[in-house]
């Protein structure tokens, strides 16, 4: 028996794909993240945990403090290169906090 194939493959355009929907920026997840890590944080000072289930929740901590890191410097980046398109390297960083953070 034959095969017909009712879509013929898509010829190359020379482009990336583009990213699924589900694979968005660290960005858009900001806020998810730093709720989770603060609630893991609460969780884990109440020390009621077990060493395994503490080693699980601070792997977990330092993935979602890198998560939320990331989104921080790409929402910078984005402030700089709306700040100056032309020249975003020669934009000042932004000043810390008064408490030093």
């Amino acid at each position: 028996m034959r095969r017909i194939d009712l879509f013929p493959p898509r010829p190359q355009t020379g482009r990336m794909p583009r990213k699924p929907a589900a694979e968005t920026s660290p960005v858009a997840h900001f806020e998810q993240s730093l709720d989770e890590l603060e609630s893991l944080v609460e969780k884990m000072e109440l020390g009621e945990m077990s060493l395994e289930e503490s080693l699980a929740a601070y792997e977990r901590g330092v993935g979602l403090y890198r998560t939320c890191q990331s989104a921080l410097e790409q929402a910078e980046l984005r402030v700089r290169l709306l700040s100056d398109p032309e020249q975003p390297d020669t934009a000042e960083p932004f000043a810390p906090l008064p408490d030093g953070q």
